[in-house]
């Protein structure tokens, strides 16, 4: 028994194809106490036995409608109270973006934000997500929400900020959400014990930008205002391969009277 909870967040860019690159072997070592994973690209009858089912864990899996694309999951040795599927708007909620995982002492959001690099569509669709979830979590002050925000918040959270002004994911639109999400009573817990620079989360593969970390930091632990002095740690995990994003984590510590078995 422990007094505090690792809770980590990856992109894994096909829970398939990270499946047969050891993901299940990372996890039963990492042994966190609670995995979020966003872009599993799968319904839960097409994984492997091995992974859908994992020793010591309760899982929970949302796909989108369409074959190959978006989807989180959770895996949590505890298991929650309740699980909530999506936001209850089938606009977003087609798209498999979104699991909510309730527990005695708070909520875990595990969220694929959209991507709005594709079209003028997708990044109104973008938008208007980050606008819903503005609203969702007014009334739930003891929500931590994680994964892929796909924007860099500031110039220190990508490589080459002037180069990347007028692209999707560093958009002045897409950076003043995160200053009104931070303003709402959020905190980027990253940046609670991480002031500098060159810490990345994503990397483009296809021109091996990784070795020569250009990247992007997109991925994020946020905490609410009521659960910031228990978070003891945040943490980026570069160097775990598998996908063109890492995994990220904090450390949570239990409520008084609350411990993890």
């Amino acid at each position: 028994m422990k007094n505090d909870l690792t809770i980590l967040s990856w992109n894994v860019n096909g829970l398939r194809a990270a499946a047969k690159k050891g993901l299940r072997d990372w996890i039963l070592e990492q042994n966190p106490d609670i995995l979020c994973l966003q872009e599993t690209k799968a319904q839960k009858e097409q994984l492997p036995g091995e992974i859908r089912e994992i020793p010591g864990y309760h899982s929970f899996f949302a796909s989108a409608q369409r074959p190959g694309y978006s989807g989180v999951a959770i895996y949590s040795k505890k298991e929650p109270q309740r699980v909530q599927i999506g936001f209850g708007v089938d606009d977003f909620d087609r798209e498999g973006r979104v699991l909510i995982a309730d527990y005695e002492d708070f909520s875990l959001l595990n969220c694929y934000f959209p991507n709005g690099s594709a079209s003028p569509e997708r990044l109104a669709y973008k938008m208007a997500f980050y606008e819903f979830l503005l609203t969702y979590l007014q009334d739930r002050q003891s929500t931590i929400v994680c994964g892929d925000v796909n924007t860099a918040h500031t110039e220190l959270d990508l490589a080459r900020p002037k180069e990347n002004e007028k692209v999707s994911g560093f958009l002045p639109q897409e950076r003043d959400w995160i200053d009104r999400f931070l303003q709402s009573g959020y905190v980027d817990t990253f940046r609670m014990y991480h002031t500098e620079g060159e810490q990345y989360t994503w990397w483009d593969m296809k021109t091996r930008a990784r070795s020569r970390n250009v990247g992007w930091r997109l991925d994020y632990f946020f905490a609410p205002e009521a659960l910031k002095k228990r978070i003891k740690d945040a943490f980026i995990l570069s160097e775990v391969l598998g996908s063109d994003h890492c995994p990220i984590g904090i450390l949570l510590q239990a409520e008084a009277g609350q411990e993890s078995k």
